[in-house]
């Protein structure tokens, strides 16, 4: 009998769980085969291919920029106070310990 330890080195531990990814596929409904698939090529993409993946477009981000721009200009450059925000929320500033 070889240990858990001495099994993940030798990557047994790997082969029970693709078997048990093997199995989980086998166990899917037709249907869902393709959508497996698709998750299985996205987890398989390198982590920057993931993350531009799932990016929103550029056009989104611009359109936001632009809004809290025109956001603040309406508001000469200032912001809301945290302490209004906080009130909004029946809170105080007191309510949060800085720490020193």
């Amino acid at each position: 009998m070889v240990s858990a330890a001495l099994a993940g080195r030798l990557g047994m531990g790997t082969v029970a769980n693709k078997k048990q990814a093997h199995e989980l596929i086998e166990r899917l409904p037709d249907s869902e085969i393709p959508t497996a698939v698709r998750f299985l090529e996205f987890i398989l993409l390198d982590p920057l291919a993931r993350a531009a993946a799932v990016r929103e477009p550029v056009e989104d981000d611009l359109r936001r920029l632009q809004e809290s721009e025109a956001w603040f200009a309406q508001r000469g450059g200032k912001g809301i106070p945290m302490e209004d925000v906080l009130a909004d929320f029946g809170l105080k500033m007191d309510d949060f310990p800085t720490g020193r």
